[in-house]
């Protein structure tokens, strides 16, 4: 861990720089990043104490979490938390306020993801999808409320096409996405009296661990091959971090990255029938056992939390663990 300094006093943040002295409206600010050990979380936490703030790094790996956080300019905080554990994440939200003082900004980072045939999918980790990126995001919130309330902060759901895409072998993951977009949406509008904003992020194709192999993945590989070829694009994680942190200075209600996804919000309601008029087709053409065969947890991130998760001592009745 690497702190100093104490908490400052915060009325919200500023929507844009002072156009008199240049400072960045994040300088001296708490910020706190979910699943920020590696990918977009670990992008998101450098662009944030790039621009001036101090940063908590929160997510499975503690080590990677240590990397993530070296070097960087501004004091730090790395937390190794399971966001589907609340009392871990009062536990944070406690030792962030002690060490950095009480959060500004909150980015619902965390997500892992499994591919493969619904029927094929261990239930167990289709379920540890679900809790991650949905119920860990409340449990996120539920948290670092207390602090944004006194701050009048920003909480920043990341979500994905996904949200609107509703594709086949990737059910979990669309499931959760959805639900994350809409418990923020809720959110937003019982937040929005106190002076909290809440804004989601629309994440495309973006060159993380998660879609490594993307060609040798048939899911994925089918997926993107219908896409047109400028949203066949991958996106660096430090180019969506940037989008991400423009979005935090200005308090978007949604953020887009790449910035021509906004253009989809209207299109919507035509994706379910696109996407299920080009999968039937692409399921007609190959075997059941291709897909199967890119069945688990993608990306180094999601194989380290279900391996974590999966050898975690079991509760016994009594709320003991054997």
């Amino acid at each position: 861990m690497r702190t100093s300094g104490r908490g400052l006093g915060r009325r919200g943040i500023a929507r844009s720089p002072s156009p008199h002295t240049g400072v960045s409206p994040l300088s001296g600010r708490v910020a706190v990043v979910t699943g920020a050990a590696r990918g977009v979380g670990a992008a998101v936490a450098t662009a944030l104490s790039e621009a001036g703030a101090r940063v908590a790094l929160l997510g499975r790996e503690e080590e990677r979490l240590r990397e993530a956080a070296a070097g960087l300019p501004t004091p730090t905080l790395c937390v190794e938390a399971d966001v589907t554990d609340p009392a871990a994440l009062d536990a944070a939200a406690r030792e962030v306020e002690t060490r950095l003082g009480p959060a500004d900004v909150v980015v619902a980072n965390a997500g892992i993801a499994v591919s493969g045939p619904f029927r094929d999918t261990e239930a167990d980790l289709w379920q540890r999808v679900v809790d991650v990126n949905l119920t860990g995001a409340a449990n996120t919130a539920r948290a670092f409320l207390p602090h944004l309330t006194r701050t009048r902060g920003y909480f920043l759901q990341v979500a994905s096409t996904a949200s609107f895409g509703s594709a086949p072998m990737m059910s979990a993951y669309c499931a959760s996405k959805a639900g994350a977009e809409s418990f923020a949406q809720s959110l937003r509008c019982e937040l929005e009296p106190d002076g909290i904003a809440v804004g989601v992020a629309y994440l495309h194709w973006t060159g993380t661990d998660m879609i490594g192999g993307i060609d040798d993945n048939p899911v994925l590989r089918a997926l993107r091959a219908h896409q047109p070829r400028f949203a066949r694009r991958v996106q660096t994680p430090a180019r969506v971090a940037g989008l991400l942190t423009d979005g935090i200075v200005r308090r978007a209600p949604r953020v887009h990255a790449p910035p021509w996804l906004r253009w989809c919000q209207a299109l919507r309601p035509v994706f379910p029938a696109l996407v299920a008029h080009i999968s039937r087709r692409e399921l007609r053409c190959r075997s059941g056992a291709e897909f199967a065969a890119g069945t688990g947890a993608m990306g180094a991130g999601g194989r380290a939390d279900w391996t974590a998760h999966r050898s975690a001592p079991t509760p016994r009745p009594g709320g003991q663990a054997d």
